[in-house]
């Protein structure tokens, strides 16, 4: 069986990408808006130009989806570094009176967001737990609801619980598609079987049909002939089990009477004509059927030849030598036997 594909929830990568660039986006907006609450701006405008790097290359995906491990590590060093430019130039004794001077809460939470989306959940906890700590070393604990650092963490959690079922999501359907094709694969063998079984069925009644009313009608009295034929029907049998595609109507036909002048003709289908096409089929099935229906051999073997020879079936006609002495002491001696039809049927 191949690779398994891989699932992925129908939402528009560039749809995404637009909207996590206007929210973060909106943030350095704010952050101008507050220009005249920070004692000095210039340490602002570097978190805002270190804040825009770090998220344009995070959302400008290249390689796999899993965030590099340098690029998770540059955004927690900005998540940590937005934190130390902007809290020295605010007042911490008026927290909540700062107003959108505090953007940098909401803009790193957003970008652990993004870390932790991108599957780096370890570097996403790591800063916002920094900014965490830093809020509280500059306004204490209770600024942690008032400027929405509790809110940034409760991004990255549902960002990570997200993830991880979306991870999982992909997985169990990807393997319940595994297991979809096995079940299909599996279904079209038992249904090739069973055709394979009902057409067998149908070859062998159609053969041995006459034959088994002849024996009702007898009541199991055969004559010897009758008897031979039934020999020759069990062989027939035989080949639609192993001749398979050696056999058409002609080669049946001449199977049969060879068999019934006496010769012995076994047909090995070992699957290296399973490639050939309906025409070529037919053309070396027309050469089989007309070698048996010429030699006088008293033993032919017609054997496929394994793909990749330019031979499709090699046909071998032997006839018994010498005065039969050692047939009739019931020895099989190979030595008796001389070659009579030697053929190799091209593809």
């Amino acid at each position: 069986m191949s690779t398994p594909t891989d699932v992925r929830v129908g939402v528009p990568h560039l749809l995404v990408v637009s909207m996590a660039s206007l929210f973060s986006a909106y943030h350095i907006v704010l952050g101008a808006y507050a220009f005249g609450i920070p004692r000095s701006s210039a340490p602002v405008v570097i978190a805002m130009v270190l804040y825009a790097i770090a998220t344009a290359a995070s959302l400008i995906r290249w390689g796999p989806e899993r965030m590099p491990l340098w690029l998770a590590a540059f955004n927690v060093a900005v998540a940590i570094s937005l934190p130390l430019l902007i809290n020295g130039e605010l007042d911490p004794d008026r927290v909540g009176g700062n107003g959108y001077a505090t953007w940098y809460v909401a803009a790193v939470g957003t970008l652990m967001t993004i870390t932790s989306t991108r599957h780096r959940h370890s570097f996403a906890w790591v800063g916002v737990a920094a900014l965490a700590v830093q809020v509280i070393a500059w306004g204490g604990f209770s600024a942690l609801g008032s400027i929405g650092v509790i809110g940034s963490i409760a991004w990255v959690a549902v960002s990570h619980i997200i993830s991880r079922a979306m991870a999982k999501a992909a997985k169990d359907a990807t393997r319940f598609a595994l297991a979809e094709r096995e079940a299909t694969d599996w279904q079209a063998a038992q249904e090739a079987h069973i055709f394979e079984r009902q057409f067998r069925l149908g070859q062998t009644s159609s053969m041995a049909l006459a034959m088994l009313r002849e024996i009702e009608q007898s009541g199991g009295e055969l004559t010897d002939e009758q008897r031979q034929e039934c020999l020759n029907l069990e062989a027939g049998i035989r080949d639609e089990i192993r001749g398979r595609k050696l056999l058409n109507d002609d080669v049946r036909r001449e199977v049969m009477l060879a068999r019934r002048r006496g010769a012995t003709v076994t047909l090995l289908d070992e699957g290296g004509i399973d490639d050939l096409g309906e025409d070529d089929l037919d053309r070396v099935l027309g050469a089989l059927a007309g070698a048996i229906s010429r030699s006088d051999a008293d033993k032919m073997i017609a054997r496929t030849v394994s793909e990749g020879s330019s031979v499709a079936v090699t046909v071998v006609g032997l006839r018994s030598a010498g005065d039969f002495s050692s047939s009739a002491l019931g020895v099989d001696s190979p030595d008796d036997d001389e070659v009579d039809l030697w053929l190799e049927i091209p593809r």
